[in-house]
């Protein structure tokens, strides 16, 4: 007679093109990249004189690259390094070169 727990092993799921998932969605993602667009010197201009006003502890908005992807982000800024031109917002960093947009929240 067949153990309860061995029984069991041979209705387990099997996965007979083991990576076949992994694959799919990789390849998915190197379809979905775009590359760096630049920004009109105007929105330079204006991420410049926001950038003046951020400090630690501000809430804000970015429109950024990141990876290969255009991405957005909302939180709290915790570093600014004006001299390595980053900062990072919820622990991620982000490269000054890699904002598209950042708009800061007035304090409520």
């Amino acid at each position: 007679m067949m153990m309860r727990e061995q029984r069991a092993k041979q209705f387990m799921p099997f996965d007979a093109m083991k990576g076949l998932k992994e694959a799919i969605l990789e390849r998915e993602e190197r379809h979905s990249r775009v590359p760096r667009h630049g920004i009109p010197q105007e929105q330079a201009d204006e991420n410049s004189q926001v950038m003046r006003h951020v400090k630690k502890g501000c809430r804000v908005r970015l429109e950024y690259y990141k990876g290969f992807h255009d991405t957005d982000k909302e939180g709290t800024v915790t570093v600014v390094d004006l001299p390595m031109r980053y900062l990072k917002v919820d622990e991620e960093k982000i490269l000054f070169e890699d904002i598209y947009s950042i708009v800061l929240f007035e304090d409520a």
